[in-house]
């Protein structure tokens, strides 16, 4: 997924007043004599804050594994450090920094952590890191204030954590939901790809088969059958370059077109390409206004239209008619294409081994909220049937 660059502003603006804070943190630690001469582990605190500071810096990859080792090593030597710092304190070092700068960074380290790593080695690191921050107040006294203190900053710990969960879970979220329009895209590519390419190659095969009959008799036949070949051809391989031009763009918007929307309107143009061609001829039959009819319901029926058609090229070689009906109701658009073709006597029930087109049609027309089915008809040939709900509010 793409970074938003002004994301990555706000980001950088905010690990600079991080930064800033924490040298100010620094300046107030030194002031509080971490650098005296009573304070032999001073100069070791203050590169601990550097050294935390350089883990949460950097942009991480998500599901690290560097980051939750880096940040165990880091809490590792921090609890340590105030294993001996409290050992050497004596009870005398009242009133003196136990680190905030290291402190602050600490915590900066627990919700780099929580958001980018690794769930194993995150939830070790988390504990480690977060015992850190928790005893980091008693270097300087085992008194019940800086115990206060450590209660403080573990409370600050599980809010640093918490928001980088938090954080974490909204980008899986938004990832997860990404994820899908891309399949779905993926998945209408399919479905393009089979609607418009598988159509126009049958055409093809059925002109370059006629073709070779008439050459003897219609020389001119000949050339304008070679013409309608070229045209397919040409809108074939306009539809592959954009269906290959969208798949090997990675950052491709989810609504990229893989080839030109036709609706119920276009379905003329449609039905002369399938006569010009030859062999059955298809006729159209409507009933009701097809204006104002949703764009999805009205590409949706045009693509039952044409996987039929399609159908018809393939599977019924010796059908002669094929015969549309598009009727509008106030409720229903329902559309019927069946076709005088002979039945095999051993046909596959209904959604018996579908075909990669009739999968996608299902598909596409459950998405609308319609149904399809396809079976042999009464009378011989074969019968394709769907129906598709119409919104009062989204029809005019």
């Amino acid at each position: 997924m793409q970074n938003n660059p002004n994301r990555m502003v706000l980001r950088r603006l905010a690990q600079l007043a991080a930064l800033g804070a924490m040298a100010l943190l620094g300046i107030f630690d030194i002031a509080q004599g971490l650098l005296r001469n009573s304070e032999p582990l001073g100069l070791v605190k203050i590169l601990l804050a550097m050294a935390a500071a350089a883990v949460w810096l950097p942009v991480h990859r998500p599901r690290s594994t560097r980051l939750p080792k880096a940040a165990m090593a880091l809490g590792g030597f921090s609890l340590l450090v105030t294993l001996l710092s409290a050992a050497s304190a004596g009870g005398s070092s009242y009133g003196a920094s136990w680190g905030l700068a290291e402190s602050a960074a600490l915590l900066g380290v627990c919700f780099v952590v929580a958001r980018h790593s690794t769930a194993g080695l995150g939830f070790s690191a988390l504990v480690v890191v977060g015992a850190a921050v928790s005893f980091a107040p008693l270097r300087a006294e085992t008194s019940y204030v800086y115990v206060i203190f450590g209660l403080i900053q573990a409370l600050a710990a599980a809010a640093a954590i918490g928001l980088g969960i938090y954080l974490r879970i909204i980008e899986s979220s938004r990832q997860r939901a990404f994820d899908a329009v891309r399949a779905e895209q993926r998945a209408e590519f399919a479905r393009d790809l089979h609607d418009f390419i598988a159509h126009h190659v049958t055409g093809i095969v059925v002109q370059a088969q006629g073709a070779k009959f008439i050459a003897e008799q219609d020389p001119k036949r000949v050339l304008q059958a070679l013409d309608q070949i070229e045209q397919a051809g040409a809108e074939t391989m306009a539809s592959m370059r954009r269906m290959v031009g969208v798949l090997r763009d990675p950052e491709s918007k989810p609504d990229a077109p893989l080839a030109p929307v036709a609706g119920v309107n276009d379905l003329g143009t449609l039905i002369d390409q399938f006569n010009t061609a030859g062999g059955a001829k298809a006729r159209m039959h409507v009933d009701g206004d097809l204006g104002g009819l949703p764009v999805e319901l009205s590409t949706s029926a045009y693509r039952v239209v044409m996987e039929a058609l399609t159908n018809v090229r393939q599977h019924a070689p010796a059908a002669t008619a094929a015969d549309i009906w598009i009727r509008r109701t106030p409720e229903w658009l329902l559309v019927r294409i069946a076709n005088d073709g002979v039945v095999p006597a051993r046909t596959p029930a209904p959604r018996e081994r579908p075909g990669y087109g009739l999968v996608g049609l299902t598909e596409r027309v459950r998405a609308v909220g319609g149904r399809i089915n396809a079976m042999p008809g009464i009378e011989g040939g074969w019968v394709v049937d769907a129906a598709f709900p119409i919104d009062p509010r989204t029809s005019s």
